[in-house]
């Protein structure tokens, strides 16, 4: 049978009654019997369609759809590959919006030999001994869509900028440069010492971005030996390493295909993982350890680290290429020494939510135990803060926390009602005996570990009759 896709003159067709009721036959066929038909010509344009078909595509009258090219009804249809390479494909699978078919698909030649078209038919309500083959896969099908829903919840960030507390302004700008990076696609490093609250940040970021429907994966690079280290990033093929999965595994980077990978501590990388590190970050391409072929990988990358890279990079111990690659938009996170003020409101949240976690009664703060927070260094930033915390409201028997709640060998503050003045004073006193007792009495460390000047603080010693 010959199809009239390239619209030859009826002169050229051998007896034209015949040829016109086999066409008609031919489409009939295709319209009562397959759940869905299309004719393609050799331009990947639709010639022909059945209502069945159109039903499916959410079209209501197939005659609109003639004329229009195939890929923009259908993306990444098969019937491309037939009219190129003229071989039919029978009996596959093709799911559209989450239901499944099976479909056979072949070329339409002239009397040459020359494909001058292809057609579709859809099978699944037409062979019916298939339908259980086409039912399990359905259910497979389901199941995959649904696994990778849940993986993305799983993979979901649970903070946003509305959880990073503070409002002095080194919080406020850190805050702003977040919201702007968020705003855009590139490499974010985050600078900061440790605990000051840069995977809280990582995921904010990733939260308000247009990446934020797709997962977030986070890897702590200092948890891992190197041995193990470019397996987790970049995945194993299977039977690449000996262990107790031999099956292969998918590295960070195709975990977080789409979404953001965060790599916390990246300055304890070594050399080698450095060097591959720059090469995915340059292709977007990862190559599983044990594999002989490249995957292409859309991945936003935020790392952090609280080493000094520049004086890593002038030393040889971290690749300048790769910091530069890295240093795209940089943010430091200031420490909690550098934010005082925003102490008091951290501390009432960090509260809340051990009361929540913990199920016990809230503790709260008194003024004077305020002041006396705000006048100590936390080298532990916020997550000094909050295990200090943590202790006391466990260890505590009273709901308001004191000094000597927080640090047991810190002499408790008074809780009535005082001035400002008399409030600081206290503090003051408290801080420099637990430093003096914390340095064994050497007074340049205590200094040090207050962060004022050896002079300074022996001119308190004096003001407050403390010994010398």
């Amino acid at each position: 049978m010959k199809l009239a896709l390239d619209l030859p003159n009826a002169a050229d067709l051998p007896h034209p009654a015949l040829q016109t009721v086999l066409q008609r036959a031919f489409f009939d066929l295709f319209e009562r019997q397959f759940a869905g038909a299309v004719v393609i010509n050799a331009d990947q344009r639709v010639v022909w369609m059945n209502a069945h078909y159109a039903e499916i595509l959410g079209v209501t009258d197939p005659d609109r759809m003639l004329g229009q090219p195939i890929e923009q009804l259908i993306p990444n249809t098969r019937l491309i590959e037939v009219l190129r390479t003229g071989e039919p494909i029978l009996l596959d699978f093709m799911t559209h919006r989450e239901r499944t078919f099976v479909v056979s698909r072949f070329p339409i030649k002239d009397d040459d030999g020359a494909v001058i078209g292809a057609g579709g038919i859809m099978l699944y309500d037409a062979w019916q001994p298939l339908k259980p083959l086409v039912d399990k896969f359905s259910r497979l099908q389901q199941g995959l869509i649904q696994a990778r829903r849940d993986f993305t919840r799983e993979r979901a960030t649970r903070y946003t900028f509305a959880d990073i507390i503070g409002e002095s302004d080194a919080a406020k700008r850190m805050k702003d440069l977040g919201r702007r990076a968020a705003g855009l696609d590139a490499t974010v490093l985050l600078l900061g010492e440790t605990g000051t609250g840069k995977e809280l940040l990582a995921q904010s970021i990733h939260a308000a971005s247009l990446r934020a429907a797709r997962p977030f994966v986070a890897l702590n690079v200092a948890a891992l030996p190197d041995t193990l280290l470019e397996a987790e990033l970049f995945g194993a093929a299977p039977g690449a390493y000996t262990g107790v999965d031999r099956r292969g595994r998918e590295g960070k980077f195709k975990l977080a295909d789409g979404g953001t990978l965060f790599l916390d501590e990246i300055g304890d990388l070594s050399l080698a993982t450095q060097a591959k590190l720059l090469r995915v970050l340059q292709e977007m391409e990862i190559e599983p350890l044990g594999a002989n072929q490249l995957i292409k990988v859309d991945v936003r990358v935020i790392a952090a680290t609280s080493r000094d890279l520049p004086e890593m990079v002038a030393r040889g111990a971290f690749r300048a290429d790769l910091y530069y690659r890295l240093n795209v938009l940089p943010i430091r996170l200031p420490p909690l020494r550098e934010r005082t003020e925003d102490i008091a409101a951290l501390a009432e949240k960090l509260l809340i939510d051990i009361a929540d976690r913990t199920g016990d009664a809230r503790k709260h703060l008194p003024p004077a135990t305020l002041v006396w927070l705000a006048s100590r260094s936390w080298p532990g930033n916020i997550r000094e803060l909050r295990n200090t915390l943590e202790q006391a409201a466990m260890l505590a028997d009273n709901e308001a926390l004191i000094a000597s709640d927080l640090v047991p060998s810190a002499p408790a503050a008074n809780d009535a009602p005082v001035t400002l003045a008399a409030a600081v004073r206290e503090a003051e006193i408290g801080a420099i005996r637990h430093a003096l007792a914390v340095t064994g009495g050497n007074k340049s460390e205590a200094a040090k570990l207050l962060g004022i000047g050896r002079a300074t603080l022996y001119e308190k010693l004096s003001e407050y009759a403390l010994a010398k």
